[in-house]
């Protein structure tokens, strides 16, 4: 499986997945989900809402909508927003998750953020550990392509000098 770490914005990224940083309401408000949202539509959002809420570090999958996949993957890292912050627990269970999905519906390629990261208050480049970690011990199905994806040259950076990618 091919692991690279790429810089842009999730929203305009081609994939057979597209991991959402979602919190455990799956509502999708600001940062990674509030960029998908915005480039797919209002539908995911509610689609998504339906499914929730979630275990922290579980996920839930919709349709992509307008984006340039078949799926989005809600990856749970964060509790509802203003109900904690993520942990490593939780950002190791939803990469694994996020991963377990995308291979289930027999995506080849797969993009996902810096699950908990952003907004949940996780430090970026522990996370970035973590989530490098589950990419490279999962033994995948299908999987063929999976990019770790920051906003940033700076988040880049970061990712890159832990991630060994």
């Amino acid at each position: 499986m091919e692991f690279d770490v790429v810089q842009g914005d999730i929203a305009a990224q081609s994939a057979d997945a597209l991991v959402n940083a979602a919190g455990t309401s799956l509502r999708m408000g600001s940062g990674v989900a509030g960029a998908l949202r915005r480039e797919a539509g209002d539908a995911i959002n509610e689609v998504a809402m339906e499914q929730g809420p979630v275990d922290l570090g579980a996920v839930a999958v919709t349709d992509a909508y307008e984006l340039d996949a078949e799926y989005v993957v809600h990856a749970a890292a964060m509790p509802h927003y203003g109900d904690g912050e993520a942990t490593a627990e939780s950002i190791r269970d939803a990469t694994r998750n996020a991963l377990e999905a995308a291979d289930e519906r027999d995506c080849r390629s797969v993009v996902l953020p810096a699950l908990g990261c952003g907004v949940a208050g996780f430090d970026l480049e522990d996370g970035a550990a973590i989530i490098a970690e589950e990419i490279r011990e999962y033994d995948p199905e299908t999987l063929e392509d999976v990019r770790f994806i920051a906003y940033s040259n700076e988040e880049v950076e970061t990712v890159r000098s832990v991630a060994d990618a």
